[in-house]
């Protein structure tokens, strides 16, 4: 029995089930162009209304990524592409890609992010660098999401501390204060609950109050997930996936969230105050498994009307 087939008790506490069913209500999820031209039908795998990223990663061209928006957006979906500080030139490219993306697609969400190089390509190297331009503010944008590195970040914080970081947010929670945008924080994924419960805490301690939509690794095989985590600095809770490696009997199974999303829907679901207020999944080993996994838990990927 599937977890859609779950009758809850109305007259005692929530159940697991309902729990998980809850946390995971309003998921979100990221694809990049190259990923996305091989789904058939994105209609097929998601609910309308489904908050979808489009990836920008160096090396793709804006013409890709403004296709991509238009062909979910005109499928019903809401689309909210990457804007990578560090490989934007300028802000007269800025302009452009924002243009470019209202005009063909309607876009009037965005996720704000440094970037994953090295070296900005030019005058821009943060997103609090595109936040002060002023032009998102100016061309109606309605939702701008910034991300969060729920284990830390070397490359804003080379010395393995959070003090850049937390400044950075905080300096982004005042921007919330004083701006019409709808703010979030969408994080990198982890694999274990304690370092999330902890950073999400951090945040309320640091009166970061902006809501965190958690970054949540999709089934996988274990090869693939310890390739990414390697690749995005998830230091801290590879461990969890080196255990399992061990296991020979495990390491050739999809390794699924079930266990993580559990731990944090119970959690949430105690704790009123508790910062997480939506899913964002990952397809690391694919997006049709990665919606099979999140509808036969119970995730309905309609957008719930205090987030929209």
């Amino acid at each position: 029995m599937t977890l859609l087939n779950f009758r809850r008790d109305t007259g005692g506490p929530a159940m697991p089930e309902d729990q998980v069913r809850s946390f995971l209500h309003g998921y979100s999820i990221e694809v990049m162009p190259r990923t996305a031209a091989k789904v058939e039908d994105f209609r097929a795998l998601l609910p309308k209304g489904t908050r979808i990223y489009i990836a920008h990663i160096d090396g793709t061209s804006i013409e890709e990524m403004v296709n991509t928006a238009s062909r979910l957006a005109s499928d019903g979906f809401s689309v909210m592409p990457h804007f990578p500080a560090r490989i934007i030139p300028d802000r007269h490219i800025l302009q452009d890609w924002i243009n470019r993306y209202q005009g063909e697609a309607g876009v009037s969400q965005a996720l704000l992010l440094a970037g994953g190089v090295p070296e900005p390509v030019g005058e821009f190297h943060s997103s609090m660098q595109l936040i002060e331009t002023g032009l998102f503010d100016r061309n109606g944008f309605e939702r701008l999401h910034v991300a969060g590195h729920p284990e830390g970040n070397r490359d804003i914080d080379p010395d393995g501390s959070d003090s850049n970081v937390m400044e950075a947010l905080r300096w982004k929670q005042a921007f919330s204060e004083r701006t019409d945008a709808k703010m979030a924080i969408v994080t990198q994924f982890a694999f274990e609950a304690g370092p999330i419960v902890a950073w999400v805490n951090r945040l309320a301690k640091e009166r970061v109050q902006l809501p965190v939509h958690i970054g949540i690794a999709g089934p996988a095989r274990l090869q693939t997930l310890i390739k990414f985590a390697i690749a995005c600095g998830v230091g801290n809770s590879l461990r969890v996936l080196q255990r399992r490696a061990k296991d020979l009997t495990r390491l050739v199974q999809p390794f699924e969230p079930t266990e993580l999303v559990e731990e944090l829907a119970a959690h949430n679901a105690s704790n009123t105050e508790f910062g997480i207020e939506q899913v964002h999944f990952f397809p690391l080993g694919g997006i049709s498994a990665c919606a099979h996994w999140a509808a036969e838990h119970g995730g309905n990927a309609a957008l719930p009307a205090s987030a929209a």
